[in-house]
């Protein structure tokens, strides 16, 4: 973890180029919402895949649907995420794109510049994906340490927020590493390493950002 000033490229470049000092090898694919700072970062930096996060990108898209359209346009959209290929995954996206188009050809323009990246983690393994899609694995932590930093508000130098946000990662890293529910395993990971030719399971890194976004700064 490292505290920033705040979320512009320069701040996660300096960060991503600091763990590749560090050894951080293998990055396949980076999952975030559409935030142009880290995005830059990743490109320059690891070079690596971008997923867009679904969730975020189904907010903003359906908010063009109107509130009668948005079930509808919402089952339309998810028809594309059903399927079972990257191919045929694109040619349902751009079938429901040319569906709507007539109706909200606002909607339709934004799928048609976004499908590179919302669909990005169908290139990965099936068993895989349900995890790719998205932010939602760390979510849950982000809330867990906004709620924390809230209660103690304005904190009196950086070494009490490390103090505070590095135990609850701590905390977390341990529970992920023993909980029957991981993330990954390595198991999982194996057969797709050696296909790539990117080394042993514990060099293949998914990575995912944001990492934390912290309510508050020092003062």
């Amino acid at each position: 973890m490292e505290i920033g000033t705040s979320e512009a490229e320069p701040i996660w470049t300096e960060f991503l180029r600091k763990l590749t000092r560090r050894g951080l090898r293998g990055v396949k694919l980076v999952i975030l919402d559409a935030h142009e700072g880290i995005k830059g970062a990743v490109t320059k930096v690891l070079c690596a895949t971008w997923q867009r996060c679904r969730v975020h990108f189904m907010r903003n898209v359906l908010a063009h649907a109107g509130k009668t359209g948005r079930r509808v346009v919402s089952a339309f959209i998810a028809t594309a995420f059903a399927q079972e290929t990257p191919e045929t995954a694109s040619s349902q996206w751009r079938a429901v794109a040319d569906q709507i188009r007539s109706k909200v050809p606002k909607l339709a323009t934004i799928m048609d510049g976004a499908e590179p990246d919302v669909l990005a983690y169908m290139t990965f393994p099936k068993e895989h994906r349900a995890k790719l899609h998205s932010t939602n694995p760390i979510e849950r932590l982000n809330g867990e340490i906004k709620r924390r930093t809230e209660v103690v508000g304005i904190f009196p130098n950086d070494a009490a927020i490390t103090r505070l946000v590095g135990a609850l990662l701590l905390e977390q890293n341990d529970e992920w590493a023993v909980q029957r529910a991981r993330y990954m395993t390595l198991e999982t990971m194996a057969p797709l390493s050696v296909r790539q030719g990117i080394g042993p399971p514990d060099q293949f890194l998914i990575f995912l950002t944001p990492l934390i976004s912290l309510p508050v700064v020092a003062r």
